[in-house]
């Protein structure tokens, strides 16, 4: 496992984005919290981060890589259309599925419906060149705070995981959770 900075991480973009194509787990900022991810069309890997974080029931989320991504993948109705217009931003939206081979199988544990997001930060640059969704869930144990800095990182999962890219202390919290399908909008306000 190696801790890199931002830096670190542009001057080799291409052996690293190249081993997250292949399944490496790793962290990164985003401009909420820390996320832990991998390549979300990798089933062995998004299963470890399941392991990782004792999660064997609940969906996660993906970071797209564009919104053509979105639109070709997920039923978004004509009321998402200013949600999707905040993005990037710190929302997951969640929509029913058109496409439900567009992530691995443990990623919406087949649900019909997947969380995804975009952040406003440098990390989306990146996974808009890889061209592909990546898992995007919290860095912790189910149940337990979540990292703002690679010190309190559970040492579990840090030793588990390929590389990390350290930005520092992250003061924010996870990103609002807004369900775009079904008969209701429906906002869940991470900040309480």
């Amino acid at each position: 496992m190696q801790v890199i900075t931002k830096d670190e991480f542009m001057l080799r973009a291409e052996e690293f984005m190249d081993k997250i194509e292949k399944g490496a787990i790793f962290i990164y900022p985003t401009d909420t919290i820390y996320g832990i991810g991998c390549n979300a069309l990798n089933e062995e890997s998004v299963i470890k981060i399941r392991e990782l974080k004792d999660r064997s029931e609940a969906p996660f989320s993906v970071i797209a890589p564009s919104k053509s991504w979105i639109f070709k993948n997920c039923d978004t109705p004509s009321e998402a259309d200013g949600w999707l217009q905040k993005l990037p931003g710190p929302y997951t939206l969640v929509f029913r599925l058109k496409n439900n081979n567009c992530v691995a199988r443990s990623v919406t544990q087949d649900l019909d419906t997947l969380g995804v997001r975009q952040p406003n930060h440098w990390i989306m640059d990146a996974f808009e060149a890889l061209e592909i969704p990546i898992v995007t869930t919290s860095v912790n144990k189910t149940g337990n705070p979540f990292m703002t800095c690679v010190e309190d990182m559970n040492p579990g999962i840090k030793s588990r995981v390929a590389f990390i890219i350290d930005e520092g202390e992250k003061k924010a919290r996870p990103s609002d959770i807004v369900h775009l399908y079904g008969p209701e909008i429906k906002i869940r306000d991470r900040s309480k």
